[in-house]
């Protein structure tokens, strides 16, 4: 028995995901039917289309079924029910995403498998040494680092991952270990957090877009970074001090015999590191320098996943394709697909108009403005699996509203897209679901871990935006 078996099988942990099963089977139909019958629109396709995002959202969060088909019975609902066509209920599997996270799970797989990730993860552990709370924080800080090289969350996971799982190795554990959940995790979530705050990835890129397109206000790079430069070292901090306090290691350091002396023996590179090893590094490459050639990253991670399998070349078969988890990838498009369904029915148009509606007499003071921007954001994200929904549906609301109440639209646009950043479930980022992927952790382990940090970038901003923003020239009120 592993020690991710002792946690999931415990008598206590047994009967608690039990009952948040049986409630969850219950809670979802019964929240869908009462939103379906429920005058909050004159169009029914709008109550109809909330309906069945509650049942899916729901489903998500008690997981009484594996997210994937959660998400193919809600695209089966819009289209079957006849709230939209087949084309719109399925059109996430359209979009790049879930095949960057296929290519990705593969390239994840040849490093495991071709023995890479393992020497990998001793480079690693030479430059941070053999200490958890080192290799922790050098972790973080390699993400750190990354988002100022490669600007796609799910490319710096894939380029990362394949160390993590080395250190892993190393320490001898198993993936469902302490260690394990709480390098993985923090791994992950952090692929989505650091590019909230420099403007680095789709989500700041879109909202500084945005910005410049309705107001003709650009955000200078060095504004941006330099606005949230606390929160970058607060998070550094916080995100280190998190995962020790959740996930105290069953080893504070790395064995100097067992797997980890055979990890750290000196052993000449096998022909599948070598294959690996430049498949990845060309991907690596193409993903620093889209600047230049400006290929997708997704055509990146799917072209490289697929040559890891072709034969004679890659190093993985078709065994150890049909191995991978396909439901994930399935996850991620009717995630996406809810999004469209939302915008394509007005649905949304719905939300944020009550979302607005509420906020307005808070949203005037300094003090407290930006703090209900911020919270408002994080829930509204509930309903969309994507940062770029999220905001490409909210944020010229909110820049509207900025224009009628005499708001800074650069400081809307800024706090908006870093609430975009804290998440509690897998289904609200591409990311997160690319993290799952590799196992070594669930989503209970998501959920505490973005529930403490999201938190403390909440009191960050608190702090930030009434007493630091001035000081560097961002008024929360229009600029006279």
């Amino acid at each position: 028995m592993t020690a991710a078996d002792t946690v999931i099988h415990a008598p206590g942990a047994s009967a608690r995901g039990n009952f948040r099963r049986a409630a969850g089977i219950a809670l979802g139909p019964l929240a869908g039917l009462a939103v379906w019958f429920s005058p909050i629109a004159p169009d029914p396709v709008i109550s109809h289309a909330l309906a069945i995002t509650v049942f899916m959202v729901a489903w998500w969060i008690f997981e009484p079924v594996e997210h994937g088909i959660t998400g193919l019975i809600g695209c089966y609902l819009f289209w079957a029910l006849g709230v939209v066509k087949f084309e719109t209920a399925f059109s996430g599997f359209a979009d790049n995403s879930p095949w960057f996270l296929f290519g990705a799970v593969l390239m994840g797989e040849a490093a495991a498998k071709s023995g890479i990730a393992a020497r990998i993860g001793r480079i690693g552990m030479s430059v941070a040494g053999a200490s958890y709370g080192g290799l922790l924080l050098a972790v973080i800080m390699l993400v750190l680092l990354l988002n100022f090289v490669v600007p796609s969350g799910m490319a710096q996971l894939a380029i990362l991952a394949p160390m993590v799982m080395g250190i892993v190795n190393a320490f001898g554990v198993e993936k469902g270990s302490r260690i394990g959940r709480g390098l993985f995790v923090i791994l992950t979530y952090s692929c989505g957090l650091f590019n909230k705050m420099i403007l680095a990835g789709g989500a700041t890129v879109l909202a500084r877009g945005l910005v410049e397109r309705i107001t003709g206000q650009a955000i200078p790079w060095s504004t941006y970074f330099i606005a949230y430069l606390p929160a970058i070292l607060v998070t550094v901090a916080a995100s280190w001090l998190v995962v020790i306090w959740l996930y105290p290691p069953e080893r504070r350091r790395i064995p100097e015999g067992g797997a980890a002396g055979k990890l750290a023996a000196r052993k000449p590179w096998t022909a599948a590191e070598k294959k690996t090893a430049l498949v990845l590094v060309v991907a690596i490459i193409l993903w620093a320098t889209d600047f230049a050639h400006h290929i997708d990253p997704a055509v990146v991670a799917l072209g490289a996943g697929l040559v890891l399998v072709l034969p004679g070349i890659g190093v993985l078969t078709v065994k150890d394709v049909r191995g991978v988890n396909f439901l994930l990838t399935v996850f991620l498009g009717t995630a996406l697909s809810m999004g469209t369904v939302l915008i394509q029915t007005g649905a949304l148009n719905v939300l944020t108009g009550a979302m607005v509606s509420w906020m307005t007499p808070w949203l005037g003071g300094t003090l407290w403005g930006p703090s209900v921007l911020y919270w408002a954001g994080f829930f509204y994200h509930f309903l969309l699996g994507s940062e770029l929904s999220m905001l490409s549906t909210s944020l010229p609301v909110m820049i509207g509203f900025s224009h009628a109440h005499a708001l800074n639209p650069m400081a809307i646009a800024m706090v908006l897209a870093f609430a975009s950043g804290g998440k509690l479930f897998v289904y609200q980022s591409s990311v997160l679901v690319q993290g799952l992927s590799y196992g070594y952790f669930d989503s209970r382990d998501m959920f505490k871990v973005g529930l403490a940090l999201s938190v403390i970038e909440g009191v960050v901003l608190f702090v930030l935006v009434p007493l630091y923003w001035p000081i560097v020239g961002i008024s929360w009120t229009a600029p006279h």
